[in-house]
């Protein structure tokens, strides 16, 4: 998964007062090493940037692999899944 890929799309499709990419002031995408930080001076749905995210994986077709799991009331993160590679190759 390519981080700056990922903030550019979230920079995109965030919704600000009902409009797609209009962030101005109130809202910041950025991202370090293997975080993306989103900082808001308005009230803001951590659910919705859960929304877009899974919709980002499904877009890239990543949905299958990653899961993403709150870790607490401000964050959230992906962990793998555990895929059972034998039971396919029963099958």
């Amino acid at each position: 998964m390519v981080m700056t890929d990922f903030q550019n799309y979230l920079e995109q499709h965030i919704k600000v007062d009902k409009k797609i990419n209009n962030l101005g002031s109130a809202v910041s995408v950025s991202h370090q090493k293997t975080d993306i930080v989103v900082e808001t001076k308005i009230p803001f749905s951590k659910r919705y940037l859960k929304y877009l995210t899974k919709k980002y994986l499904a877009k890239q077709e990543l949905r299958q692999y990653l899961r993403v799991i709150s870790t607490n009331k401000n964050t959230y993160e992906l962990k793998f899944l555990a895929v059972n590679n034998d039971q396919e190759e029963a099958e």
